[in-house]
């Protein structure tokens, strides 16, 4: 079985993202919580079809479970229609708190997406960090 875990970095001991297709890293880990590969997202700058496009990408490498800190209404679509179980996870984790916690059973299977379409989509979640909004005079 083939896990993955959204993070803000690339190892065991990175945070949980609060958002899937946007997320910096796709951790893949088999049933044992060994970390298998690091995938860098490189949907994380993409200015539509990010959350389908991360979707596609733990699609291609097998992934069976998920676990995260949001999903969106598009991925959320794609990933069940795969047969992806998906699991929501606090942010305040790490990959290596979360995986022991699913493994205890502890984290809550989604059915339904956690946010709105565009969630994290350079509005203070975006790569380039928080943004103030320009004023006029």
């Amino acid at each position: 079985m083939k896990i993955c875990i959204t993070t803000i970095g690339s190892d065991l001991d990175s945070q949980i993202d609060v958002r899937f297709g946007r997320t910096r890293y796709f951790l893949l880990l088999d049933e044992k919580g060994k970390l298998e590969e690091a995938i860098l997202n490189s949907g994380v700058g993409a200015m539509r079809g990010a959350g389908i496009a991360a979707a596609q990408t733990i699609s291609s490498k097998g992934v069976e479970v998920l676990i995260t800190g949001n999903i969106g209404p598009n991925a959320l679509n794609v990933l069940k229609a795969i047969g992806v179980k998906i699991f929501l996870a606090p942010s305040h984790l790490t990959a290596k708190q979360a995986f022991l916690e699913w493994k205890k059973d502890k984290l809550s299977q989604i059915q339904e997406s956690t946010v709105s379409g565009h969630f994290g989509c350079r509005r203070g979640f975006g790569p380039a960090g928080p943004r103030r909004a320009s004023r006029r005079s």
